[in-house]
């Protein structure tokens, strides 16, 4: 006769390595290298101080509010 076995450790292996496989395929299309990241990071914070630096400063408004900038 043969081997008593439990069905449930297969069930969950084969499902640990379906699972392994999708986060494999995940991890190709979405992932990015912590490289990338700051380097995005960087370029946002150099448009923003970019931007910064040509707002109007509230305090020339409120001195000469007349006057048109």
């Amino acid at each position: 006769m043969g081997d008593v076995v439990n069905l449930n450790k297969f069930r969950k292996a084969r499902d640990r390595k379906a699972s392994v496989k999708t986060a494999r395929e995940n991890r190709i299309r979405y992932g990015r290298t912590l490289e990338q990241r700051n380097l995005d990071k960087n370029r946002l914070e150099k448009e923003q101080k970019k931007l910064d630096k040509k707002k109007l400063s509230l305090q020339k408004q409120q001195e000469d509010p007349d006057s048109e900038y």
